[in-house]
């Protein structure tokens, strides 16, 4: 078994980042600029946040946190997203989700510029993603490419399931698994909570991706020997015997799954590093954009 190390290869994507942001100084360039719009004070949304700001820092990129009240109306976000794609200065800028009640969450994804968009969750960079176009990925099922990709997983012609299908994960995922090229040209089947005999699919599986949320749902009598197995899932479990008085675990039930999988993701460590990591490269990647534009 070998761990796919998302905390490592995201530290060595950082490292190429920052020798890039440095040439662009060198050559007296502006640098990526990346802004992050955080409605009210959810905990794990703001801990998600801070680590965004501090690896932009740490790559040379400047950084805008923008903090609105959870009393926020959607045409004030609205005026602040349109002011953002009017600055010539940010180069892309993220919403972070969960977003309050009084705000329709679709109504706020579209008014983001698709060219300032590094989530890549608005449609005009979803339906490209989706027809091979160079586009922005999204940042997890982009960072989950690239730890196949760095470890040399073979997935041409696999049998891959994806367990959820979230617009964030699941379905991208099962788009890019299914694309030709590599990582990709496997035969993809997208499983979710209407799906019958779902143990029976997972343990088909050269490849399994489960992006559903539930601590320690895939047990590893489901999966078969040799399997890559890559968690998404991230949940806090109560636990008053921890300091916290939680404890972070993923989908998989690591101990016991590890023993057969011949490529594993930790949680947490896994592909939680990497989606930050590949939101540092989309807006490396649209600063690139806008500056090409702009010769």
């Amino acid at each position: 078994m070998e761990l796919l190390d998302g905390k490592k290869v995201s530290n060595q994507i950082k490292e190429e980042i920052t020798v890039e942001v440095t040439k662009m100084r060198e050559r007296g360039e502006k640098v990526p600029h990346l802004a992050a719009i955080i409605v009210g004070n959810d905990g794990a949304s703001l801990t998600y946040v801070g680590s965004k700001v501090r690896s932009c820092e740490r790559v040379g990129f400047e950084s805008t946190l923008v903090q609105m009240p959870s009393t926020t109306s959607e045409i004030e976000l609205l005026r602040k997203i349109e002011e953002l794609n009017q600055d010539d200065e940010i180069d892309g800028f993220i919403v972070q989700l969960p977003l309050p009640p009084q705000i329709d969450t679709q109504k706020v994804l579209l008014a983001v510029d698709p060219d300032k968009d590094v989530d890549g969750f608005h449609p005009t960079n979803f339906g490209k993603m989706a027809l091979d176009m160079s586009t922005f990925i999204p940042a997890t099922p982009f960072g989950i490419l690239e730890l196949l990709e760095r470890y040399k997983v073979d997935t041409k012609g696999k049998h891959t399931v994806v367990i959820g299908r979230s617009h964030i994960v699941g379905r991208p995922m099962s788009i890019l698994m299914g694309r030709k090229g590599w990582p990709g040209n496997s035969t993809v089947t997208l499983t979710h909570s209407a799906t019958k005999n779902i143990t029976q699919i997972i343990s088909q599986a050269d490849i399994v991706i489960s992006a559903l949320g539930v601590p320690n749902f895939l047990k590893a009598e489901m999966v078969k020997d040799d399997a890559v197995v890559i968690d998404v899932g991230i949940t806090r479990v109560a636990d008053d015997t921890k300091p916290k008085g939680y404890y972070i675990t993923g989908d998989v039930d690591f101990e016991n799954v590890s023993e057969k999988a011949s490529f594993i993701t930790p949680v947490p460590g896994g592909v939680g590093p990497m989606t930050i990591a590949m939101l540092l490269k989309n807006t490396l990647l649209a600063r690139e954009r806008h500056r090409n534009a702009n010769r």
